[in-house]
């Protein structure tokens, strides 16, 4: 019996490889710290994009899985998250709509430019702590219970490498 929505089976399946992804990007960043990488998750496993070599990407996940399941759940949580991101977006976009919401002439729009960019500046401001706590309680979940890694392949998409690593 799930406890809540975040417990479906494709749900968690994709909160935790999300959180394997990012502990991944971590352990990564380690080794390769001036390399560019990027991640993205779905229930069956996650993809590591960047120039990495594929014997990096396969240690790195096998060292993130291992470092999860011992705790270290401050690796789940990841600066360059989409969730950041579009937590920034939505707050900012949404308090100047607000300062905005109302005026009904462009003259009352262009006095409450400036009051829309603070409050977007505002809604940015306090994005900044609400980022990583809803990565922390909604789209990761740093306990691994028995998700294991199958398999990671390379490939190139385009002029990208890409590894998909296969979890289940």
């Amino acid at each position: 019996m799930t406890n809540s929505i975040l417990d479906l089976p494709f749900i968690l399946e994709t909160r935790r490889n999300h959180a394997l992804e990012h502990a991944t990007l971590h352990v990564l960043a380690e080794k390769h710290p001036t390399r560019s990488m990027a991640g993205h998750s779905n229930p069956t496993g996650f993809f590591i994009l960047g120039d990495l070599p594929t014997d990096d990407v396969q240690s790195a996940a096998a060292q993130a899985l291992t470092r999860l399941r011992a705790g270290e759940s401050d690796l789940a949580i990841h600066a360059g998250c989409g969730t950041n991101i579009a937590t920034t977006a939505l707050l900012a976009g949404t308090f100047a709509w607000l300062a905005m919401r109302g005026a009904k002439s462009t003259f009352g729009r262009i006095i409450r430019i400036p009051f829309a960019i603070v409050f977007a500046l505002l809604g940015a401001l306090i994005s900044r702590p609400l980022g990583p706590i809803i990565q922390q309680r909604i789209t990761t979940d740093a306990e691994m219970g028995n998700l294991q890694i199958v398999d990671v392949r390379p490939s190139l998409r385009g002029r990208l490498t890409a590894h998909r690593v296969i979890t289940k």
